[in-house]
């Protein structure tokens, strides 16, 4: 029961920080003191996200150092996760050297111009990703839902074609300018209704989502493979 009540808030708080980075990817709607504050929120939760992952990062740990190999699965989560868990820092770091309502105390921590151009880079690898990291989790998430071969194919197609759309407006966003330090300002349409820019970054999101699902799949299914194999070997 408390392992289910553990799952249930790890969840939550996923979810939370989900909403709270469409709210930071969406500048031009919230504003910059906003900005700020929903930053503070979300390292908040960045921080309490590893805290109940603590038990999965100690037996990391412990693999590494007892030299225990992973399948391809575990590797590629390990990857996406202590990246993730980089960028977060590095966007944090850089967005408190910048800030000039929430903690205007640390204002010019890092030099100004660093700082405002690795905090738009670092914040769009964050975007990506926790796109590819809530991805590796769906799979599992639904692998107890029994769906009809008829039914698995409809959404396959569905979310296809929305990862789709979220590939062209990445692409049109510019946002490949901007993780590859291309761009040094971020270029944002004030005169868009605020929904669509929800929307357009939910789509985006969603493509990188998309992607993270089927490596995780991809995964999967060549472990279950050489599974079989082994077995067939053994007999």
């Amino acid at each position: 029961m408390q392992g289910k009540q553990n799952i249930m808030i790890k969840r939550t708080v996923d979810a939370c920080m989900t909403v709270l980075l469409l709210c930071l990817m969406a500048y031009q709607v919230t504003g910059e003191v906003l900005h700020e504050w929903i930053g503070i929120g979300m390292t908040l939760l960045v921080i309490i996200h590893q805290i109940l992952n603590r038990k999965w990062y100690g037996a990391t740990f412990t693999s590494m150092r007892t030299g225990k190999t992973y399948n391809v699965y575990r590797v590629l989560t390990t990857v996406i996760n202590l990246t993730l868990l980089l960028t977060f820092a590095l966007t944090a770091l850089c967005g408190m050297s910048l800030s000039g309502h929430a903690v205007p105390f640390l204002y010019g921590m890092l030099k100004i111009s660093f700082a405002r151009r690795m905090h738009l880079s670092i914040s769009h690898w964050a975007f990506v990703l926790m796109g590819l990291h809530l991805g590796m989790h769906i799979p599992v998430m639904t692998a107890r839902l029994r769906l009809k071969p008829k039914m698995k194919t409809a959404l396959s197609v569905i979310f296809c074609c929305i990862a789709g759309i979220g590939l062209f407006l990445f692409l049109r966003s510019g946002m490949p300018g901007y993780l590859f330090f291309r761009v040094p300002f971020a270029f944002l349409d004030y005169d868009k209704a605020g929904i669509l820019i929800f929307l357009e970054n939910m789509l985006i999101l969603s493509f990188w989502t998309y992607c993270g699902t089927q490596g995780a799949l991809l995964c999967m299914n060549s472990r279950r493979k050489t599974e079989i194999k082994n077995k067939e070997i053994n007999r």
